[in-house]
């Protein structure tokens, strides 16, 4: 059919960047911008946008993108001496033509291999070498998959925290309440990382919240009650190891391969950070005053414990959302047709 369009794309996008367009043959889509390695749009088979990015925000080197999902690399926030949130989400990726294999064989033809290298400049303010290879996919029934491998090609070993800044679009924030995470404890960012244990049935939003969850179980939902919308954050094919936080990020798992007598490092430890800036929003420049109402950050990350890789070593870190219709009784969802089904 000549009228097809195909389901990758390399086109233009705001201000000339390069954005890689991918396109699921029901009519789900996504959008990466090679500039951050960041995916900007996620729609379902109808069309409707499922990630939020802000109206003020600015397409043009060095500012990142406010919206989407950000990729936090060599640093979350402000743990460490780099800028804030490191400096991958600030640069430019390429088109990975010879990607490592995937341990999954899939027919999906909807996905799109990028790498960031460190260039001299970086080297200069993060003195290490590195390959970051980031798979993006779109799934046949509309999911967004992304899969981060970084190996160490250094002759020393580092350390780094990472996040993918997710920004999740939603009616109003008023309207959202997140389940699985009842009677975990948390770490309040606003209050000095203090500790405390979540009180409720459910997490609902009335005012600033920036916490990062720990112990929770392996998939989440958050509920958009007026959308009739649970967005599912989840790990596939893994399986739980010690201390979990909200999303997988890392699963551990070791193997030598016996040709190049070297080790890789595949973690299963899960933090998340769940932020929304409510009327903090007026003071950022490129989020409207009344945006945060539409908006709700749900980060997996690993920032309490870095993650240390020695020379051939390699981390992955995947990340898997879905969007599904709910429906409610009395109020609320039951958990268990969203969680467990």
């Amino acid at each position: 059919m000549s009228g097809e369009k195909p389901p990758v794309e390399i086109c233009k996008g705001v201000n000339g960047l390069d954005k890689v367009v991918l396109r699921e043959v029901r009519g789900s889509s996504a959008e990466v911008y090679l500039y951050g390695g960041h995916v900007t749009s996620w729609r379902n088979d109808h069309g409707e946008e499922l990630l939020f990015l802000s109206t003020k925000a600015i397409f043009k080197p060095p500012k990142a993108i406010r919206g989407g999902i950000p990729i936090c690399f060599p640093q979350f926030g402000s743990h460490g001496n780099l800028d804030q949130h490191g400096f991958a989400r600030n640069r430019f990726w390429s088109i990975d033509a010879t990607p490592p294999p995937f341990p999954t064989v899939s027919t999906n033809k909807a996905f799109t291999d990028l790498i960031f290298k460190p260039s001299e400049e970086d080297l200069k303010i993060w003195p290490h070498s590195y390959e970051f290879r980031l798979r993006i996919t779109l799934g046949p029934g509309g999911d967004l998959m992304l899969t981060s491998r970084i190996r160490n090609i250094d002759t020393k070993p580092f350390s780094f925290t990472f996040a993918y800044h997710t920004y999740l679009s939603v009616s109003d924030i008023s309207e959202v309440r997140i389940e699985g995470l009842e009677t975990l404890d948390y770490l309040d960012n606003l209050k000095a990382k203090e500790r405390f244990t979540e009180q409720g049935d459910a997490i609902t939003f009335e005012t600033e919240v920036d916490k990062i969850y720990l112990g929770t179980p392996t998939k989440i939902a958050i509920i958009d009650h007026e959308k009739k919308r649970t967005f599912v954050l989840r790990k596939d094919g893994l399986p739980d190891a010690g201390t979990l936080c909200v999303f997988w990020l890392v699963c551990y798992w070791a193997s030598l391969q016996k040709k190049l007598n070297l080790f890789i490092q595949f973690y299963c430890i899960f933090f998340s950070v769940v932020w929304n800036p409510w009327e903090k929003a007026k003071s950022i420049a490129d989020l409207g005053d009344d945006e945060y109402k539409h908006m709700l950050c749900v980060e997996p990350a690993a920032v309490e414990k870095a993650i240390t890789l020695k020379p051939g070593e390699e981390w992955k870190g995947r990340l898997e959302l879905s969007a599904v219709p709910s429906s409610y009784r009395s109020g609320q969802l039951d958990p268990q047709r969203v969680l467990q089904g």
